[in-house]
């Protein structure tokens, strides 16, 4: 089944969204919302754990859904996300992806089913959205044609295509890259391309906490003509730079967006 991604700029418009897709016949449990704009009563209804550990992403608790009146799917879950503080999962699988853009495994039968059509590669797009403020849904559809009808509904409802996401993203990180990239003499124009991809390659959930030289034999497979050039590895590197800076920003704020 197709998985389709709207990034919001509120939690109203995903909202209205939502609402969109009901109308399309996607069921409640095919619906999924990552957001940070959470209210005292929402958490205050997710039970805590012990034993966490300050900067790591961590399940706070789940419960019903219905419990808040949500009716979506059937789960809501809190997490403390590396980089954006407090995030609210609704939906039966949210709490899994959302556990796989910090860094987790998405387990399960009912995830694998949910999220195998989701690119791993666009995980790191999500985190930023929730970094900025912006709200995510996701859904599944049973078709393509009701996946392209879905895609609709996010443009009514104001959502921005995860591509232009990630395009705007790498925007707002791309001038300092090049400074940094040009003052060792080389060309960033012409190596552009590797060096992002080395970049975003270092954001995978599977290579997070790996250097380029343990990460090898994965980069090798998704990116065999690539990999082994030099732009790749300098991006690589600026990649782990990254991920670490976003982790430290997320310590020192005390888990504060």
């Amino acid at each position: 089944m197709p998985a389709v991604a709207g990034v919001f700029k509120s939690r109203s418009d995903a909202e209205h969204a939502v609402a969109e897709l009901k109308s399309l016949g996607i069921p409640n449990d095919r619906i999924n919302i990552l957001t940070p704009e959470t209210t005292e009563k929402e958490l205050a209804a997710v039970p805590t754990s012990q034993g966490e550990q300050p900067g790591m992403v961590k399940t706070l608790g789940a419960v019903a859904g219905g419990a808040l009146g949500l009716g979506l799917g059937e789960m809501i879950a809190a997490m403390i996300l590396p980089g954006v503080g407090f995030v609210l999962a609704i939906g039966l699988a949210s709490g899994a992806l959302l556990g796989a853009i910090g860094g987790g495994a998405i387990g399960g039968a009912a995830e694998d089913t949910l999220f195998a059509p989701l690119p791993e590669e666009e995980l790191f797009v999500y985190e930023d959205a929730l970094r900025h403020g912006r709200t995510v849904v996701l859904a599944t559809a049973a078709n393509e044609t009701i996946a392209e009808a879905a895609r609709g509904a996010f443009d009514y409802a104001g959502a921005e295509s995860v591509d232009r996401a990630r395009e705007m993203w790498w925007v707002g990180l791309r001038d300092v890259e090049k400074e940094h990239y040009q003052s060792a003499g080389r060309n960033f124009d012409q190596d552009e391309p590797y060096f992002r991809a080395g970049f975003e390659a270092a954001l995978l959930p599977g290579n997070r906490d790996k250097s380029y030289d343990d990460a090898s034999a994965d980069l090798g497979r998704r990116y065999p003509q690539m990999y082994d050039r030099e732009p790749f590895l300098q991006g690589y590197e600026r990649g782990e730079a990254y991920r670490r800076a976003v982790q430290k920003r997320r310590g020192a704020s005390g888990g504060k967006t």
